[in-house]
Formats: structure tokens, C-alpha cells, sequence
């Protein structure tokens, strides 16, 4: 019968890596229903003219250039601090 080698034991994740692994799971369940519930097309009115897209993806261009905007504000201030 041959034994394994065995290293050092694999320390416990503690109850916060517990709870942020758990809610990383519930918070891609729910944006996963989001996006199921969501694929429904909607008329858009574009810049230069009109077009058919799904919901979700109308949602996820407008989270994006939010985040892009708010990114280009701040730094843009933060520069004007210094």
C-alpha cells in the first residue's frame, strides 16, 4: 500500500471569502435572469436613424457608456485637484 505524499494543509477559507464567493454567485444568477428576461427587441432611436436591437443589449451599452463617462469625469477632475 503506498501512501500519498501529503503537503502542508490547505487552510480554511474564512467566512467573508465564504460570503463574498456566495454572493458573487446569487449577483450572477440574478444578471443571468436579467439578461434571460430581457431579450424581448425594442425600437431604438440611434443618433442617425432608428433600428431594432434585444433589451438586454440596449442595457448593457447604456451601463457601459455610463461607466465610461463616470471613469472620464473623475479623472478629469481628480486632475484638476493636483
Amino acid at each position: 500500500m503506498s501512501q500519498q505524499p501529503q503537503g502542508p494543509p490547505k487552510p480554511k477559507r474564512s467566512r467573508r471569502e465564504q460570503a463574498r464567493t456566495a454572493g458573487f454567485v446569487v449577483f450572477a444568477v440574478l444578471i443571468t435572469l436579467f439578461a434571460v428576461l430581457n431579450l424581448d427587441s425594442v425600437e431604438v432611436n440611434w443618433i442617425f436613424g432608428t433600428g431594432e436591437a434585444p433589451l438586454i443589449i440596449v442595457i448593457v451599452v447604456s451601463v457601459l457608456v455610463g461607466i465610461v463617462l463616470t471613469y472620464l469625469v473623475d479623472r478629469r477632475a481628480s486632475s484638476k485637484r493636483r
